[in-house]
């Protein structure tokens, strides 16, 4: 069989994180019962007029900036037609002809090193309706809660080569958009979409073969999937002596398996025209310098600065900054309780051990600086030892309740009492004259068990420090 190389182009479209559609004032906000969140404007109702919401243009130019992007400062929008049920007016306002940004690139990590991916442009649009297939009934209905919400399409140029190119373009793409609270970015409620643009041609060749689209891809895994799956059916068509058809797939992630939707169109088969109901964008230099004053720092910067300042490691610092609201965590609980390493430590290891066994994502996390700061400042000021602060910490992660009331309500202060622990240690020691025996014989962790039994004895309230203090002056004596 011929070595082929693969091909891969991507078509990513983000839902902007404002609070009114791109024309019309009605709500973005996720989740709402079915065509709630709509007006004339959004329903294509006739003799109703779009009115460009500015944020959508801000936040367009500012994706366009950490993306390395030319501002195009006149630009306008584009009528594309297109009739299918979702899609109220049959037509798109979109933009062809002079899209917002341009030329841009981001740089990924790769196997073989960090690479380019380039930009060829990024447009604002406004997002369709939604189908909602009722397989029971034979019936499709449709849900234009959805209609008007303001899109950005990131159209990459098609330079990466694997699946794993491709997760570490739209990786880097998701943090970027998040840091810049342009987006949540969550493929799974589709605020975050990608289309693959995919074609596999013999190693060497400089032509590039027949390209496919793969649409509804809602996961990282599920593009992953589909960029493998489609690649091995091109090489079989291609080894078999037969034509890859270009054409608009869909994937299917349950049955792992891709199926033809339509022939793929091109630009002249959507008939684009000017807007004739929205005036050209312009930007002026000084709305643009604005724009750029307000860029927040993005994880690299934050990564090495992390590491500098706050003298964590770099893993730490790699795995804090991979979510933008655990950055912020970590950032707004270390200025509070000025203790970097053991917020950090509480992040990277109970945190992301309740993640895991939940089933969720940084985002999805719930409590405040505010609560892991005081659980920081419980520790180290000695209230409370490190078995009772896992404990308290778990209630953090569940209900972000308020440590010190807790620990309060719930008596799981420790006991620094010398005298009163004195009596306790000596009838655990007068009652283990075994482990006394080891320990007198150079067996150093027969003093462990002596521990554990003073905690169990004290409900796990003891400070451990002294317990072993105490332990050492009674059985040297």
């Amino acid at each position: 069989m011929k070595n082929y190389e693969t091909v891969i182009g991507l078509e990513v479209h983000v839902e902007l994180a404002t609070k009114t559609k791109i024309f019309c004032s009605c709500s973005t906000a996720f989740g709402g019962a079915p065509n709630t969140h709509t007006c004339p404007v959004c329903t294509g109702m006739p003799g109703s007029l779009p009115v460009l919401n500015k944020q959508v243009v801000e936040y367009a130019m500012a994706v366009g900036l950490a993306t390395n992007c030319e501002i195009t400062q006149y630009n306008k929008f584009d009528r594309k037609n297109y009739f299918y049920p979702d899609n109220p007016q049959n037509y798109q306002i979109s933009q062809l002809y002079l899209p917002i940004c341009r030329n841009g690139k981001v740089e990924i990590e790769t196997e073989g090193g960090k690479k380019l991916v380039g930009i060829h442009e990024i447009h604002m649009e406004e997002d369709a309706g939604k189908l909602i297939h009722d397989e029971h009934g034979d019936v499709s209905l449709v849900d234009f809660n959805r209609s008007g919400v303001p899109l950005i399409e990131i159209v990459s140029e098609p330079d990466m080569r694997s699946a794993d190119e491709v997760i570490a373009y739209l990786e880097k793409l998701r943090l970027i958009i998040q840091y810049l609270g342009a987006s949540d970015c969550k493929l799974n409620e589709g605020s975050m979409r990608a289309d693959v643009n995919l074609s596999v041609r013999e190693a060497g060749a400089t032509e590039f073969g027949t390209r496919t689209e793969m649409k509804n891809l809602n996961s990282f895994r599920a593009i992953a999937r589909a960029i493998e799956n489609e690649t091995e059916r091109q090489i079989d068509l291609l080894e078999a002596g037969k034509e890859v058809i270009q054409e608009t797939r869909r994937w299917d992630d349950n049955k792992e398996y891709s199926y033809a939707m339509r022939s793929k169109e091109d630009a002249q088969d959507y008939r684009y025209f000017p807007e004739p109901d929205l005036v050209p964008v312009i930007i002026s230099d000084e709305w643009l310098s604005e724009v750029k004053s307000r860029q927040p720092e993005f994880r690299d910067e934050k990564k090495a600065r992390y590491v500098s300042e706050y003298k964590i490691p770099e893993y730490d610092a790699d795995i804090i900054t991979l979510s933008k609201k655990m950055a912020d965590i970590f950032e707004a609980a270390t200025a509070i309780c000025g203790n970097p390493k053991k917020v950090s430590n509480w992040l990277m290891v109970e945190t992301m051990r309740l993640l895991k066994e939940n089933g969720m994502d940084a985002d999805d996390i719930k409590f405040s600086p505010e609560n892991l700061a005081k659980l920081v400042k419980l520790t180290d000021d000695g209230v409370i030892n490190s078995s009772v602060a896992k404990e308290v910490f778990e209630q953090i992660f569940k209900e972000d309740i308020d440590p010190e009331k807790y620990v309060e309500e719930k008596g799981l202060k420790m006991d620094n009492d010398e005298e009163g622990l004195k009596a306790t240690l000596e009838e655990i020691v007068a009652n283990n004259p075994q482990s006394v025996s080891d320990y007198k014989a150079g067996k150093e962790k027969a003093i462990g068990f002596l521990v554990g039994q003073a905690m169990k004895a004290t409900k796990g309230k003891a400070n451990p420090g002294i317990v072993n203090k105490l332990l050492k002056e009674i059985l040297d004596r």
